[in-house]
């Protein structure tokens, strides 16, 4: 890693110690994995056959990308709480104190957390394909709905820097974090579509990032896609899946860093 510019080195250096953590508890990723498991198992079995999609079509294809989504923005609380309890223990300012950039810790654990949520996403879609779900498009496509959820991982991963730096403790962050993701995901088209919700919360529902982004993959994995409003998010669900995206970066990068910056002030 001599070759690397000393950030990036550094930023690895922390990623590698980040994901060291998994096979020396192991019982951090195998909760994660049965509970995305438990998810899919739920819905497909418990809740499938009460939500009726028109048509007749699969409920578990469609279900399956709302699943996906879910997954990586819960995967934002993990983070989260992985910062709070370094702050919590003093290892953010025992990394502070030592000759590395300062950028690195931040760097280092988004990139870990997102190579740590893509294998809790092959786990769901392995699980996916066990219940039924199937990709009806090209590899290319295939290929395309990942990178936009990797994006979209990246993205909420700052989301869960800056909560971890400013809740007290890990207990407060876990329960801020809930609030925030749990109405998120579920107000939106990722279990059922935005034309079943009540009149005033469709609209709320379509502009959501998590329903730009499902709706986007559902169309980029040739799964049902029910009930089109005609509006500009179900319309164009590529372009605004990526300026959610984007926008959730300008707005949690510059405040994740700054409060980092601002922890011994």
């Amino acid at each position: 890693m001599n070759s690397l510019p000393a950030p990036a080195a550094d930023g690895l250096v922390i990623a590698w110690r980040t994901l060291k953590r998994v096979p020396r508890i192991p019982e951090l990723a195998i909760f994660a994995i049965l509970q995305s498991i438990m998810f899919v198992v739920l819905f497909a079995y418990v809740f499938g056959g009460a939500i009726p999609l028109p048509g007749g079509e699969s409920y578990r294809e469609y279900l399956m990308p709302g699943i996906f989504i879910q997954t990586l923005a819960f995967a934002s609380i993990t983070t989260a709480i992985a910062f709070a309890d370094d702050m919590t223990k003093g290892i953010i300012d025992r990394f502070r104190s030592l000759p590395m950039a300062r950028s690195a810790v931040l760097s280092g654990r988004t990139f870990a957390d997102v190579l740590y949520t893509l294998g809790i996403l092959v786990v769901l879609m392995l699980s996916g394909l066990v219940v039924g779900w199937r990709v009806h498009s090209s590899v290319g496509d295939f290929l395309l709905a990942v990178a936009l959820m990797v994006f979209f991982t990246y993205a909420m991963a700052w989301v869960g820097v800056f909560l971890g730096l400013v809740a007290p403790t890990v207990e407060t962050v876990q329960q801020l974090g809930f609030l925030i993701i749990f109405p998120l995901t579920f107000l939106s088209n990722a279990f059922v579509p935005t034309a079943t919700l009540p009149a005033v919360l469709q609209p709320i529902a379509e502009w959501n990032p998590i329903s730009a982004l499902t709706q986007a993959t559902r169309q980029l994995f040739g799964n049902p896609s029910p009930y089109p409003s005609g509006s500009f998010p179900s319309e164009h669900p590529y372009l605004l899946s990526i300026l959610w995206t984007v926008a959730i970066l300008l707005v949690f990068v510059p405040l994740g860093i700054r409060r980092y910056r601002a922890i011994d002030r």
